[in-house]
């Protein structure tokens, strides 16, 4: 007898891909990448797989007012290109009507990083935007794409970045 419980199929399971750690964070067991349950005013809202075919996780987070960062992790053989692994974000954003406005590097935790920024667009005084980053720490990448609105949330989101990228870069010897 098969029993189907409603809303069971939309239940996220971390499973084997992230593991409980102390103050309500997740580790994702492949790369020991922590998410924080906050980064700043950021709360983390879910955790899962992202690719299982690319062995991709992520980590999903907003804040009030509606600005929205997502950590992806992803596996790195080789090189990293982060324009290259980015490609089908940046077509999703163009067949959307997206608007390129700058590619190049940030400078995130006083590191050098990967960025392509998007306006979707315009109400009165506020430009919504999606910020695309990426840079590899050892054999995983990290991927942050933010959804916010210029200049409102120019100054959380630069936390929410930084707060990432410092982790980063502070464990150079991560899996």
């Amino acid at each position: 007898m098969t029993v189907l419980l409603p809303g069971a199929a939309l239940a996220q399971d971390s499973g084997d891909v992230f593991a409980d750690a102390k103050g309500g964070a997740k580790v994702h067991a492949a790369s020991g990448f922590v998410c924080p349950a906050k980064i700043g005013l950021f709360e983390r809202d879910a955790v899962g797989e992202r690719d299982p075919s690319l062995d991709t996780a992520f980590c999903a987070y907003s804040a009030l007012d509606g600005v929205y960062g997502t950590i992806t992790l992803v596996p790195v053989s080789g090189s990293y290109d982060p324009k290259g692994s980015l490609t089908a974000e940046f077509q999703e954003q163009e067949g959307t009507g997206g608007r390129m406005l700058r590619e190049g590097v940030a400078h995130l935790a006083g590191r050098s990083v990967y960025a392509r920024v998007y306006e979707t667009t315009s109400l009165e005084e506020l430009h919504y935007r999606v910020e695309f980053t990426g840079a590899a720490a050892s054999a995983w990448a990290v991927e942050v794409t933010m959804e916010f609105a210029s200049p409102r949330d120019d100054a959380v989101t630069q936390e929410f970045l930084n707060a990432v990228y410092a982790q980063v870069f502070a464990k150079p010897d991560r899996k």
